[in-house]
């Protein structure tokens, strides 16, 4: 549901010209610039708030695509996804031409005519057949249309201290493997550091709901089952019950969550790299945005997978971002859009140069190269990025090992199809009466929750 934006581009460079005399070629670009118009696109750029290494090296990829593409000039917007402004941005016109959606959104933005079509601009692509086809349908209607191109996708992971492992007495490199485990750790670090041993999310932004949901699957059960109109609400499952008890019993019993009880996504960020959380639940992506935006030590920096209950339906959410394109927009915005998108998100992934020049790029900015994403090519293809980017990668790959070892051997759960987001945010006032009243009945809750549960799947918002 969540993430952020990374800086990445290409350095591809034009080799054609190199056969042409200096003259001509001087000729050529003069009578170019003389009567080609330049096309003006709005661009979605990083997290308020981020870095000025972030920022600077954000500038520095949109100087080289504008040398790259003289007719096309680039304004960066700073942006962040957050459900309780975008659809208002989004009707008033007010969003960049080029922006980003989660996974959830891109069909039924789609659907509703909300996005430009970017069918033939996307098919265009020379590796369009490369995609990871789970990840490409993401961003497809119910037409077949291709209006949002995927750039990120994620699994949900658990992050923690190390730094508050070591000083509670636990072990950083044996992170908790299930519930009770997990539960007895938060419990040991709240008492030996003082800091909250492990916190959830519990904003009314939809997070709370998200996460709530990603702890249910972990379990084995889910929110909903089917799809559609057809889909119905299943709030009141087995696992979503315990989901709330392990939750009620670390908030009340054990008195291991801290005193903030409405953290949201980038204040769990915030609160974790400036080590006051042991352990949080968000997606395996999330360091690059501690580094860019709340100056994280990665010496503390752990990710290890959710643990599994012992259940054949028990996995891990997965979610992404998808590039998408203002339905404003003109078609030569569009193009020059989708030009932005290869050049800045993709080319690394499909281009040995490109990848090592964005790789040694990031390293001189301080940015991180490496951190661990659910492919969005296939695997052939990621395994040549990976090769690629090795002998540049700059995060603590080995305090992630528990992650990346486990996450490609477990199954994969996709977010909530209908009305996704309206179905986290029917959640967080049951997360948050859990969080806040001592005594909550979890299942009482969750049975009164459905049918609001079930309306917002009928209205499909």
């Amino acid at each position: 549901m969540q993430f952020n934006i990374k800086a990445r581009g290409s350095m591809r460079m034009a080799l054609a010209a190199a056969a042409v005399s200096a003259v001509a070629v001087a000729g050529a670009a003069s009578t170019a610039q003389a009567s080609t118009p330049v096309v003006k696109i709005s661009v979605a750029s990083l997290l308020p708030g981020s870095t000025k290494a972030a920022t600077a090296a954000f500038n520095a990829q949109i100087k080289l695509f504008e040398k790259q593409n003289p007719g096309i000039q680039v304004t960066a917007s700073t942006y962040q996804w957050l459900p309780a402004t975008f659809a208002a941005k989004l009707a008033a016109g007010t969003l960049p031409t080029m922006f980003t959606v989660p996974f959830t959104d891109g069909r039924a933005l789609g659907d509703a005519n909300e996005l430009y079509n970017l069918t033939s601009l996307a098919q265009s692509l020379p590796y369009f057949n490369k995609f990871n086809p789970a990840v490409i349908a993401e961003g497809t209607d119910a037409k077949g249309q291709v209006v949002a191109i995927p750039e990120a996708s994620y699994a949900q992971a658990l992050s923690y201290n190390r730094q508050l492992f070591t000083e509670a007495g636990l072990n950083p490199n044996d992170p908790p493997t299930t519930w009770a485990q997990l539960e007895a750790d938060a419990k040991q670090i709240s008492e030996k550091t003082g800091m909250a041993g492990y916190t959830q999310m519990g904003a009314s932004d939809n997070t709370a709901g998200w996460i709530l949901t990603t702890v249910t699957d972990a379990l084995g059960g889910r929110m909903e089952s089917g799809i559609g109109a057809k889909a119905k609400a299943t709030f009141d499952n087995p696992q979503a019950v315990q989901a709330l008890n392990i939750l009620n019993t670390m908030r009340w019993t054990d008195d291991s969550m801290g005193s903030n009880m409405g953290l949201s996504w980038g204040t769990s960020n915030q609160a974790f790299a400036a080590g006051q959380v042991g352990m949080f639940i968000s997606g395996s992506d999330v360091y690059t945005s501690m580094v860019q935006t709340d100056n994280i030590n990665p010496a503390i920096y752990g990710l290890a997978p959710i643990p599994l209950a012992k259940n054949k339906n028990a996995g891990v959410l997965g979610g992404g971002t998808l590039t998408a394109v203002s339905a404003k927009a003109t078609p030569a915005q569009a193009a020059a859009a989708v030009k932005w998108i290869d050049f800045y998100y993709l080319q690394k992934y499909v281009n040995r140069k490109d990848a090592i020049a964005w790789a040694k790029t990031e390293v001189a900015s301080k940015q991180p190269v490496g951190t661990p994403e659910v492919p969005i090519f296939n695997a052939k293809q990621e395994a040549l990025y990976n090769s690629w980017i090795k002998p540049y990668i700059n995060v603590p790959l080995k305090q992630m090992a528990p992650f990346t070892k486990a996450i490609f051997n477990e199954q994969i759960i996709p977010e909530p199809e209908a009305a996704t987001q309206a179905i986290y945010g029917d959640l967080d006032s049951v997360v948050q009466s859990v969080l806040t009243s001592q005594g909550s009945n979890p299942s009482a809750l969750l049975a009164a929750a459905n049918p609001t549960g079930q309306a917002s799947i009928k209205s499909g918002t």
